[in-house]
C-alpha cells in the first residue's frame, strides 16, 4: 500500500532522509518510513448500525438488523499527480426473523480529514445487504475513493531540513527528537491525512451505539 519513494526516513531519536527498509537500526537509530498515503480508519462508535422494529423502541427485543464494517483495507497509487486512495470494506450483518426474502440498504460515509480535524471532503454511499429466505445472515462489500493533493502532503523545506538533518554522536542536539519541537509537530499534522469510513447514522443512532 506504501511505496518507499515517498516516505520519509525518521529515525528515533534522529530522523535521516532516505528509502531505507522498516525497521532497521543504524548507529543513529531506528528506521520509521512515513507515507504520504493517507492512513485509513473506522470512527468510534460509527462501525456498526442497528435498525429497531418499532423504530422508537431501544428494547433488546425490537432489534431487528445489526450490521458491522470489517476488513477496511486500502491500496494507494502515488503515480499520478495527486494521491489516490482505494478504499474497500465488508459489511455484515445479521437479522432477527429468518422468514422471507429481505433486501436491506445502509449508508455509509468517506471523509478525507486533514490534520486530524478538518474535513477536506465527503461523500455518502450505499450498499445493499440480501438475506434469502430462511438465512439470518447476509454480508456484502463496500468500497469508497479519495483523492489528495500531492502538494498537500509535502512538508516545507526548512521542516523536511530539520527533520532529515544527519545528527552524529557527539553533536549538542544528537538526541533531541526532532518531533519534540512544536512547529515541526505541526507542520507534520497538516500534511497528514486520513480517510475514515462508517456508517452513516442518525443523531439517534449514533447515541445508541455511545451509549450502549
Amino acid at each position: 500500500m506504501f511505496k518507499c519513494k515517498a516516505a520519509v526516513a525518521a529515525l528515533i531519536p534522529v530522523l535521516l532522509a532516505g528509502c531505507s527498509t522498516e525497521g532497521t537500526v543504524t548507529e543513529q537509530g531506528v528506521i520509521v518510513n512515513r507515507s504520504a498515503c493517507p492512513a485509513v480508519a473506522i470512527p468510534a462508535s460509527t462501525g456498526d448500525i442497528t435498525l429497531f422494529n418499532p423504530e422508537s423502541s431501544r428494547d433488546a427485543s425490537a432489534i431487528d438488523v445489526v450490521a458491522n464494517i470489517t476488513n477496511l483495507r486500502a491500496t494507494c497509487d502515488e503515480t499520478g499527480a495527486n494521491i489516490v486512495s482505494s478504499v474497500t470494506f465488508d459489511v455484515q450483518a445479521q437479522r432477527r426473523d429468518a422468514r422471507g426474502d429481505r433486501d436491506v440498504v445502509l449508508p455509509y460515509f468517506a471523509v478525507v480529514v486533514q490534520g486530524g480535524t478538518v474535513i477536506q471532503s465527503k461523500s455518502v454511499s450505499r450498499v445493499g445487504l440480501h438475506f434469502p429466505d430462511g438465512q439470518l445472515r447476509a454480508q456484502t462489500r463496500g468500497s469508497a475513493s479519495a483523492t489528495v493533493q500531492r502538494a498537500s502532503v509535502a512538508l516545507p523545506e526548512d521542516i523536511r531540513r530539520q527533520i532529515t538533518r544527519e545528527r552524529k554522536p557527539g553533536d549538542a542536539d544528537a538526541a533531541i527528537d526532532p518531533m519534540a519541537d512544536p512547529k515541526v509537530r505541526e507542520a507534520v499534522r497538516r500534511v497528514s491525512f486520513e480517510v475514515l469510513v462508517g456508517f452513516q447514522l442518525t443523531p439517534e443512532q449514533l447515541a445508541y451505539n455511545a451509549t450502549r
